[in-house]
Parts: structure tokens; sequence; C-alpha cells
């Protein structure tokens, strides 16, 4: 496994209903697919509102990077989330719809398959994480890169602290 994702390498994937589009970075353990990975990290470009695809028996958490804002309804309650929200965790097996307030936005999703539930935090980047999506450049990447913690040099994580970064906390974490 590599310690380093570019955001340059990523592949935007249309999604199904044609509301947005997925990029995945990473999908673990290596060749799951959609029904059976244990932990899965993607970038997704919404361009407009309508419903979330259902994953049963995973947990979700979903951060705003850039651009507009959205409202996702679950269970008839409204939570707005916009760039600078903090992440916002819930059920892939709730039915949830997102409505787009202003222009097409990119968020950070991040899917756990139960019992396994990731913690997400956003700001200066500590190196406890698991995982780091760069929120600005630092010591030689570029802003969305995505880095492995436990798989990247010990300089580089060092250079990384204090970063502004989507972080991702993995209790008890597959190994890829």
């Amino acid at each position: 496994m590599t310690g380093h994702y570019p955001a340059a390498a990523r592949t935007f994937r249309p999604w199904k209903n044609g509301g947005g589009e997925t990029a995945e970075i990473l999908c673990w353990p290596e060749g799951a697919g959609i029904d059976d990975f244990t932990l899965r990290l993607s970038t997704a470009r919404v361009a407009a509102s309508g419903p979330f695809s259902a994953f049963p028996g995973v947990n979700r958490v979903l951060t705003v990077i850039e651009g507009g804002a959205m409202v996702l309804t679950l269970d008839g309650t409204d939570h707005p989330l916009a760039p600078g929200s903090p992440p916002f965790a819930f059920a892939g097996d709730t039915p949830c719809t997102a409505h787009l307030v202003g222009p097409p936005l990119l968020d950070f999703n991040v899917m756990t398959r139960r019992p396994l539930q990731a913690q997400v935090t956003t700001g200066p980047l500590a190196p406890d994480a698991r995982f780091a999506l760069l929120l600005a450049p630092a010591a030689g990447l570029a802003r969305l890169d995505l880095v492995d913690l436990d798989h990247a040099d010990p300089n580089l994580v060092a250079a990384l602290t204090g970063t502004p970064a989507i972080a991702v906390h993995l209790p008890s974490a597959p190994r890829g």
C-alpha cells in the first residue's frame, strides 16, 4: 500500500442518478467493490439535488470541502452542510436526500462497514490520525492529496503536522 494518493490521479465517474460524480480514493480490502468494502474514501462533485444511494450496514461521514452548501434530510430532519461545517456522520441505510443551496460542491466521503466507525475532524493535522486529506499544499504535496499516515515516511508526517486537513481516525484500522 502506498502512503500518498494524489488528487491529480483521481478519476471522476458519473452517479447513476446523474446528480454528480464520484472519485474513489481508496477501498479496503484491496479489490473490494461497493458491496463488500470495509473502508472506502472518496470525493464527490454534487451538481444537483436528489436522493443519496443507500448503503445498508455502512456508516458514513460527509464533509463539504468547497463550493456551495447543501441540506441533507434524514428522517424528516434537515442538516445544513457547507464549506467549514463540521463533518456529518449518518447511517448509510437511512434514506437521505440532498438539496443543493447555491452552486455545485465538492465533498469528502468516508464510509465504513459496521462495526467499524471512523471519527472525522477538520483543522490542523495531528499525527495521531490514520488518513489526512490536505486542505492546503504542504511538504511538496498538493491540496486535496490524501496521505495514509501509517504508511507515509515519518519525516513527511512530521512536516504535515499542523497543516489544515480533514483527518480520519479509525479505532481499529483495517490494514490494506
